[in-house]
């Protein structure tokens, strides 16, 4: 079909077309589906044709475009009347369209929904926990921190220079070579915490 169209003079369009729409849907695929696997055996081989520019000029949503570009301009071709500007013009504008709406509902969402249980010591700064292993006047003890989506036993040391006892709330003050210095808080009990006291 594509040697026909060829032949009778309008074949060249239809090729282009038809390149952009199974290269870009071969890209998909095989970005999707042997993305990490490929990525893993090349161990950064590739990284010299990462481009870091504009969030929006991602690669998955240019090959969205290009796809949507070739599958446009074959189905414009093929079943309007429009002249050959006409069609590269509607094609081009299909995957200008097509490229926003996959940055824009797929790519942008997942990007800001990816989350990391990570932190630094710093981060810890300011924040409440629970002594775990008694921190005596000069020496450690244990405490358990929230954060973010977990908690965290650290290493602690009294800031006051005070004992503080087992299971009672402190707050960071400050972090000296990986030793939390924590001092001793008197909080009311939230209702959840009576609730498991009772």
């Amino acid at each position: 079909m594509v040697a026909n169209s060829l032949v009778e003079g309008g074949g060249t369009l239809e090729v282009l077309f038809l390149a952009c729409l199974i290269g870009g849907a071969l890209y998909t695929t095989i970005a999707v589906i042997f993305g990490d696997i490929i990525g893993q055996a090349l161990d950064g081989a590739m990284d010299f044709l990462s481009f870091d520019g504009p969030p929006w000029l991602n690669m998955s949503a240019f090959a969205g475009a290009v796809t949507a570009f070739g599958g446009a301009g074959l189905l414009l071709e093929r079943y309007t009347s429009l002249g050959i500007v006409m069609v590269v013009i509607a094609a081009l504008l299909a995957g200008i369209v097509a490229g926003f709406i996959v940055f824009f509902v797929y790519i942008r969402p997942m990007d800001r929904s990816e989350n990391s249980i990570a932190f630094s010591t710093a981060d810890l700064t300011g924040l409440l926990g629970e002594v775990l292993v008694p921190i005596p006047e000069k020496g450690c003890g244990e405490v358990l921190i929230k954060v973010s989506a977990g908690v965290t036993n650290q290493i602690a040391a009294s800031f006051d220079g005070q004992p503080i006892d087992g299971g009672s709330r402190v707050v960071v003050v400050e972090i000296q070579d990986g030793t939390l210095l924590v001092s001793k808080v008197e909080m009311p009990l939230l209702d959840d915490e009576i609730e498991r006291r009772v």
